[in-house]
């Protein structure tokens, strides 16, 4: 697993992140959906992505959109407060999509 700084640029406070040591891309719009997304380095502790958690109860029937909404919120907020992101992309591959990964 990766751990890959935070870039933050821009009057936005855009944060970027080097993907598969390609290109640089938005966290909030392209790794916040990626399958490879472990989490995000808060301080000193390790946040799991809990977008991951809320995709695999719905797959057995429960949560739902609600749940998801505030995964992504929450996931935000560790961004925000973060420092790094946690990746397990070892092999590369760049973005692979979180709704469609099997």
């Amino acid at each position: 697993m990766k751990t890959l700084p935070l870039n933050r640029t821009g009057p936005n406070d855009m944060v970027k992140v080097m993907c598969a040591e390609r290109e640089e891309v938005s966290v909030y719009s392209r790794c916040a959906f990626c399958a490879h997304c472990e989490g995000a380095v808060v301080g000193r502790r390790e946040m799991p992505n809990p977008q991951k958690k809320i995709i695999e109860d719905m797959k057995i029937g429960k949560g739902g959109d609600d749940e998801l909404q505030n995964a992504a919120m929450t996931f935000n907020l560790f961004i925000r407060d973060g420092s790094a992101l946690l990746c397990s992309d070892d092999k590369n591959e760049g973005f692979r999509s979180l709704y469609s990964y099997q």
